[in-house]
């Protein structure tokens, strides 16, 4: 059976709210996530034993069990029948960086064992096994844009395309707190959910690129301010972006710390990002399209 290979795109949240602490001490949220044409490349050898192997520039970053590995544990227990294969990780994205790196690699191999059991992949519920990977692997099996809620359980894909937008994605490499994510939500200090309160977003906010960037204005990300305590090389980034001719608008990805800058135009974008990396050459820095 051929070499399988997926795309594991990072996950850019263009706008993140958090609507309260749920009793079970997880956060309700709604999120508009697009992806980047950035990310890591998992390739599916079917015909290899079984196992994973990493690569590529960030590997040496993933301090926990890769999740590459956790995925294909989590479908041979699911049905032992699934050819499984070797998996290997070129990891091209920062590791612990807010664009969802691993819950991307995660995603990409459930697509790879899908792809390659094509009779048995009707017999497996896939949006549950994402869910049960973590909170962000659900959106990234969709692999398009779409409406997060809940816990990243609840996905609802775009009816349309984004319109895409000119990108530069920007990570100081700084050394993390290993329960960063955790920080964020512990310094935000959101009160408890109230059972009554709704999102009142949607598709319907925006139908231009236009209203696509109101409303990324007027929802921002709510853990912005909580990220920069946590980490505050954040700072130096949004003001790094700020100074940057042809800027839309700057924001935070997750929890960060990858930051964005929407650009005018793509040559503004490439030029952004090159100005980025001759002042700051021991930052990650990614010219890319959002969509």
């Amino acid at each position: 059976m051929p070499v399988i290979t997926e795309h594991a795109r990072a996950k850019i949240n263009l706008t993140l709210n958090v609507l309260g602490r749920r009793p079970d001490g997880y956060h309700e949220l709604v999120s508009l996530v697009a992806f980047a044409g950035a990310g890591d490349i998992v390739t599916l050898d079917p015909d290899r034993p079984a196992g994973a192997e990493v690569g590529g520039r960030f590997a040496a970053g993933i301090a926990s069990r890769n999740l590459v590995a956790v995925t294909l544990d989590l479908l041979r227990q699911a049905e032992p029948r699934l050819r499984l294969g070797r998996v290997h990780l070129e990891k091209r994205l920062p590791v612990a960086a807010g664009i969802g790196g691993g819950s991307a690699d995660g995603a990409a191999v459930l697509r790879a064992v899908r792809q390659a059991n094509p009779e048995l992949a009707d017999r497996l519920g896939w949006r549950a096994l994402a869910v049960r990977l973590g909170a962000d692997v659900a959106v990234c099996l969709e692999n398009r844009a779409a409406w997060v809620e809940g816990v990243g359980d609840k996905v609802a894909p775009l009816a349309e395309p984004l319109p895409p937008l000119d990108a530069v994605l920007v990570n100081p490499l700084v050394a993390v707190p290993a329960d960063k994510t955790a920080r964020v939500f512990r310094a935000l200090d959101r009160a408890p959910l109230e059972a009554s309160r709704h999102w009142k977003g949607g598709e319907s906010d925006f139908r231009s690129r236009a209203d696509l960037m109101a409303l990324m204005r007027r929802r921002g990300n709510d853990l912005e301010a909580a990220a920069r305590a946590v980490v505050p090389a954040i700072a130096d980034v949004m003001e790094a972006l700020g100074d940057l001719p042809g800027l839309e608008i700057a924001g935070l990805s997750g929890a960060g710390p990858t930051c964005f800058g929407i650009f005018s135009s793509q040559d503004a974008a490439r030029t952004a990002a090159a100005s980025l990396r001759a002042a700051h050459p021991d930052w990650w820095i990614e010219p890319t399209i959002l969509a």
